[in-house]
């Protein structure tokens, strides 16, 4: 490999969350790497909330762990506060959060890459790509530096043409204080792929030296730390509050005084905005009954006065940003650092890649995060890591890594994007697998950890962590149908404390299915449950109470599973196939699914067309033979 002509195996352009992974996981697997990036001081950058997790999104990070990559044991290093959401509901459900420090993070980012063999940071703005008879064979920078390479990964964020509006003004950036990408959007369109515009948004940041923290809601981490990283001894830091204030009848009156600065309301930004994180002027027309709505007032970081505004995304004018954060309680005396600000910006519709992330029109071409399509940092960890696992696989000619909705929730995320032609920021939510209560965060590293093993991303370190955990939970699991807990007095005036009474000896392997009974409880019964590690009985206490819910997912599973087994011909001519729509042809034709299971998830494709197809492949094997 000649470093000295600018030769690599592989080129990542862009170096946020997406990025990092790609560059992290090719480079540990054996290819030369070139991460190109606008800033090599913003590597990793948290432009949004410095956060890791939430709903869904916590389930996406421990299945990054479980492959093999890095987001979990960053965001466990740098935390300010960790809270398990929702802990009183169902595990389906449970989401760890962590507020990052947002400086301590990039820092920690850019470490393991600045300390990982085979990967070469470069400043520059990649503007072109050579394309050769399909196939990728470099790009070009701003400089007209040519860099030699088989196979790149796009993962630009915000930046492919982007444009910041904060008020009626806008300028040219991809984030605030970072320059736009110009030229790579039209190598794109030169190569026959499809550009649409979409917009995001961030919060003002304020001085948390001018809030009165008094008049707020104190929201603090939890006592009982969980981690995201299944590797062990996690780091124990101390923790920092968060706080909660609210919007009110004035914020909301001046929002509606000054719609017509809105560049959103005044049709000045065409690309669509995030369906599930509006800005504070989006949810007040669209929400008009609604009184209030939360703020949540967070630090970034241990070594700045700047306080992010969770809740308050905005594209109105700075001095009306102003007016509007002093009606909020706590912020009547508020100086802002940084005001809110919109962000336009290209994207390419996923459904022009297939489940491997690489592009259907131009071989050895991945991409991943914001540039598909979706919002978050978490979405776009995943889609970096298995496009950096898969432009391996495409150099080594190997088969592709596809994970399938029903072993995780990233594979639900990519097959989301490639087959259903979204409009609107994608952001996971647990709504959105069918298999939720099989694909929870807690048992990531069972449904994965095999799969980076055999992909060569988990350590023999890491590996027997994960099969001394399985062995601990099989042994725990026999032992508790053994046990019995006795009806006596003592035990009975533990349990009625909990709303429990046993009249005769039951099977702890029993008691465990009734609702109010848990670990902490057993372990004031009987010391032998103290004992037990959490990551254990926390395991076996779900595979035991949820049992039947779990068999009839799997259930499901193998249902859906007949679908898969129906192959779908690359050379399939979609148009010759009778009585389906010209709609359903065309979505086909544009897709192209592998099989009928992809083929069912199709927005507009119907249950008869499916029904037909089934029949016309049943044909077709059978002629075959």
């Amino acid at each position: 490999m000649n470093y000295l002509n600018n030769e690599y195996d592989i080129i990542v352009v862009g170096a946020g969350h997406a990025g990092c992974e790609a560059a992290i996981s090719s480079a540990r697997l054996g290819a030369k790497v070139l991460l190109a990036t606008l800033s090599i001081d913003n590597i990793a950058l948290m432009p949004c909330n410095p956060a890791i997790g939430g709903p869904a999104k916590s389930t996406l990070v421990r299945e990054i762990d479980a492959l093999g990559g890095v987001m979990g044991e960053a965001a466990d290093a740098t935390y300010l506060q960790l809270k398990m959401l929702n802990s009183s509901k169902g595990p389906a459900v449970r989401a760890l959060r962590a507020q990052s420090d947002k400086k301590e993070y990039m820092s920690y980012m850019r470490n393991i890459i600045e300390s990982t063999p085979n990967i070469y940071l470069r400043q520059a703005c990649i503007t072109d790509l050579i394309v050769k008879d399909g196939q990728i064979a470099g790009a070009i920078d701003e400089y007209g530096i040519e860099y030699k390479a088989r196979a790149i990964i796009l993962t630009t964020g915000t930046s492919l043409n982007g444009r910041i509006f904060v008020g009626l003004k806008s300028y040219s950036a991809g984030r605030l204080g970072e320059k736009a990408a110009y030229g790579l959007s039209e190598s794109l369109i030169k190569h026959g792929i499809n550009i649409k515009k979409l917009k995001t948004g961030t919060p003002p940041r304020v001085d948390k030296r001018t809030i009165d923290y008094s008049k707020m809601t104190l929201q603090p981490g939890d006592e009982n730390l969980h981690f995201y990283s299944f590797k062990p001894n996690r780091p124990i830091r101390p923790q920092y509050d968060c706080y909660l204030t609210r919007t009110n009848e004035k914020t909301h009156e001046i929002i509606r005084a000054n719609l017509d600065k809105s560049p959103m309301f005044k049709g000045l930004i065409q690309g669509v905005g995030p369906r599930y994180c509006p800005s504070i002027e989006d949810k007040v027309v669209r929400f008009s009954e609604n009184p209030s709505h939360h703020i949540f007032i967070e630090p970034e970081g241990l070594g700045t006065y700047e306080v992010y505004i969770q809740g308050f995304s905005s594209s109105l004018p700075a001095d009306v940003q102003v007016q509007m954060l002093r009606t909020l309680p706590g912020l009547e005396n508020a100086h802002v650092i940084k005001p809110a600000y919109a962000v336009e910006y290209d994207y390419v519709p996923a459904v022009q890649t297939s489940h491997s992330l690489m592009s259907k029109k131009i071989k050895g071409l991945f991409l991943g995060g914001q540039i598909n399509g979706t919002s978050g940092y978490e979405e776009a960890a995943a889609q970096g890591l298995i496009a950096g696992i898969n432009a391996i696989n495409y150099l080594n000619n190997s088969e592709m890594l596809e994970l399938s909705r029903s072993s995780s929730y990233i594979g639900t995320l990519i097959d989301d994007l490639v087959t259903k032609d979204i409009q609107d920021p994608y952001r996971m939510l647990t709504s959105r697998s069918e298999y939720r209560l099989l694909l929870r965060q807690d048992n990531a590293d069972i449904r994965l950890t095999p799969i980076g093993r055999k992909i060569g991303l988990i350590d023999d370190k890491q590996f027997k962590v994960y099969t001394d955990k399985q062995q601990a939970i099989e042994k725990e699991i026999e032992r508790i149908k053994n046990v019995k807990i006795s009806a006596t007095e003592d035990v009975n005036s533990v349990l009625k404390k909990y709303g429990e009474h046993i009249d005769k000896g039951i099977r702890v392997s029993e008691f465990l299915k009734h609702p109010n009974i848990n670990y902490d409880v057993l372990k004031l019964i009987d010391n032998t449950f103290a004992n037990i590690p959490f990551d254990i009985s926390e395991q076996v206490e779900i595979l035991i109470k949820y049992d039947g819910y779990l068999k009839r997912q799997e259930i499901q599973v193998e249902q859906a599973g007949k679908l898969d087994k129906f192959k779908i011909p690359d050379d399939i001519d979609y148009s010759k196939i009778d009585h389906i729509s010209s709609e359903t042809k065309d979505k086909l034709s544009k897709i192209r699914p592998k099989t009928l299971a992809q083929a069912s998830r199709i927005g507009g494709v119907k249950p008869a067309d499916i029904s037909i197809l089934m029949v016309m492949l049943e044909r077709h094997q059978l002629s075959a033979k």
